[in-house]
């Protein structure tokens, strides 16, 4: 066995804030040589933070990407690191690449080979996939192979022969997001490379969010046979320190490959660390924390420090502020009751019921003369009595105005509440609820909704507040009140029909016939198949919200809005 101390360093980084990334990386640097490390791993990209898309069609900005990456370098002393930055290659095209940085020096790169290009990512729009030969690092007497996020995912990428090569711990530094099941997904590869390869594989993940992105962290250390020794939380920075007992090769190295050895590598000394094994979270929670982080960073990382949105009393709205005020302090959030006509009074009293909960302000700015005012201007044109549907979208989009209105005079980021279920089928106003500048629950289906619901009622994290949704707000027929007596189901399918369909259509891209052949109703998926369809207007419009799904609108789905296609 060889002693070795590792540090796996999960940051919270932004995009192109070069400077702010670096002292971040530093920091975590110095933290990890305090602790008597010997190697510390940062996460993929980290300097220029994940992903930096378009931005790197700028020469200028990949130029001072790397003068930050020559400051990291700088900033290194004893404790070697695994940096992840964008290079350039000697073709002059760019490579998603990993600096080994040491005494002050970057002393070795490797360019990441698979590329993802499927979902999310859109790395072959930037970078070429990395064709160097491969070569070891030795430190502190462990010879090290590195490789980059995807590069583990397939048994044919570089860890069987890294390993072959003599490896004896493979570092894999990652920036990879979160959905639901995303965290086993990754435990059961890194399981199977580490087990293929005979080696252990110390796996970093970028932590926080990044436009519709949620990044979980959740960094671990396998040993050869694949069974977990370290694992970091979800959902905050940390920094892993871990004393991994290096195992002597059971298999023969096969094709030696080139090592760079960095002789003067402190080995750590001392009491050893205690292995730190968080345990994943729930399912339900998990994508609580994730809505709640994506939606801190998204506002604090914007430059808003508050936010407000329409408190209805209904149960999406409800949730859209328990997450707003854990994520950003009660203080930081405005809640808007803004009652119609048709407003029920347990709605209002719903609304304010929550409010207080919450500890969060709120106003009421009754929406009837806006909406007065508006019938009488448009009744020359549409006669005094309008149709159904334009008098419900009225109201909506004076609600829409009213809290841009709020926004523009006090600074505050308008959070919108509409459901993926809702805005799957169309059932959203455009211009109205729709309108605003992050969607917090836009990637949550109605009946999850509910559950994140009665999951945070039951976990008030140690306050003296009462549970934040009020049981009537749970228990009473959702609706968007716009008319008498009205009810969503009057317009929908029942959620528990259509969130399992939604599911098929949109996360697993299975036909309608596909979906009628596995024993739905005919009708039933036509209808709901034909309103996601139409609908692909109006979700193009949409602001952007957190991804927690397998597939959400937005960048992960880009079908064509004019299409003639129904299968």
């Amino acid at each position: 066995m060889t002693h070795l101390r590792l540090a796996l360093a999960q940051l919270d980084l932004v995009v192109g804030d070069l400077d702010g990334n670096v002292g971040r990386i530093t920091d975590a640097i110095a933290d990890a040589e305090g602790q008597g490390c010997d190697l510390v791993l940062l996460p993929e990209l980290a300097v220029t933070g994940y992903p930096p898309e378009d931005l790197l069609l700028k020469p200028a900005f990949v130029d001072q990407g790397l003068a930050a990456l020559d400051a990291v370098a700088a900033a290194t002393g004893s404790c070697a690191a695994v940096v992840g930055f964008v290079d350039r290659r000697p073709d002059g095209a760019l490579a998603n690449a990993a600096a080994v940085c040491h005494r002050g020096a970057v002393v070795g790169t490797y360019r990441k080979r698979l590329l993802p290009n499927y979902a999310v990512f859109d790395e072959q729009r930037y970078f070429r996939s990395g064709d160097e030969p491969l070569q070891l690092y030795e430190v502190a007497g462990v010879p090290v192979g590195i490789s980059v996020c995807e590069d583990a995912w397939y048994p044919a990428g570089p860890i069987p022969a890294l390993a072959a090569g003599g490896a004896r711990l493979i570092a894999n530094i990652n920036a990879s997001p979160y959905h639901r099941g995303k965290v086993a997904d990754r435990q059961a590869t890194l399981a199977q490379r580490a087990h293929e390869a005979d080696c252990p594989i110390a796996y970093v993940n970028l932590v926080g969010g990044q436009d519709e992105l949620v990044f979980d962290g959740a960094s671990l250390v396998t040993d050869a046979s694949g069974r977990i020794v370290a694992r970091a939380p979800q959902f905050v920075e940390h920094l892993l320190v871990v004393d991994l007992e290096v195992p002597e090769r059971r298999r023969p190295v096969v094709q030696p490959l080139a090592t760079v050895a960095l002789t003067d590598a402190t080995r750590a000394e001392g009491a050893t660390v205690p292995h730190q094994l968080a345990m994943p979270l729930a399912p339900v929670e998990e994508v609580y924390r994730a809505l709640v982080l994506g939606t801190r960073d998204y506002v604090t990382k914007n430059g808003f420090d508050e936010v407000v949105l329409g408190l209805s009393g209904g149960i999406d709205s409800s949730l859209v502020a328990t997450i707003a005020a854990d994520a950003l302090g009660p203080d930081r959030v405005h809640g808007v009751l803004m009652p119609s006509r048709y407003s029920s009074e347990h709605s209002v009293a719903d609304a304010e019921l929550l409010a207080a909960n919450l500890g969060i302000d709120h106003r009421t700015l009754p929406i009837e003369p806006a909406h007065a005012a508006l019938l009488e201007v448009l009744a020359p044109a549409l006669g005094d009595d309008l149709p159904g549907l334009t008098e419900e979208n009225l109201q909506s989009r004076i609600r829409g105005v009213l809290l841009m209105a709020l926004s523009n005079a006090e600074g505050w980021m308008v959070l919108t509440t509409s459901n993926k279920s809702e805005s799957a089928v169309g059932y959203s106003t455009l211009y109205g609820d729709s309108a605003g500048g992050f969607a917090v629950i836009k990637d949550v289906p109605k009946l999850l909704v509910y559950e994140l619901c009665r999951w945070r009622n039951a976990h008030v994290d140690g306050t003296d507040r009462p549970p934040p949704v009020p049981r009537s707000v749970l228990d009473k027929p959702p609706s968007a009140e716009l008319r008498p007596d009205q009810r969503d189901d009057q317009s929908l399918p029942p959620y528990e029909e259509l969130d399992p369909i939604l599911a098929l259509y949109v996360e697993q891209d299975r036909t309608a016939a596909e979906i009628v052949a596995a024993g739905a109703d005919r009708d039933l998926v036509e209808r709901i198949t034909r309103l996601i369809d139409l609908a692909e207007y109006k979700r193009r419009q949409f602001p952007p919200g957190p991804r927690v799904t397998t597939k959400a609108f937005g960048k992960d789905r880009r079908l064509p809005i004019t299409n003639g296609y129904r299968g």
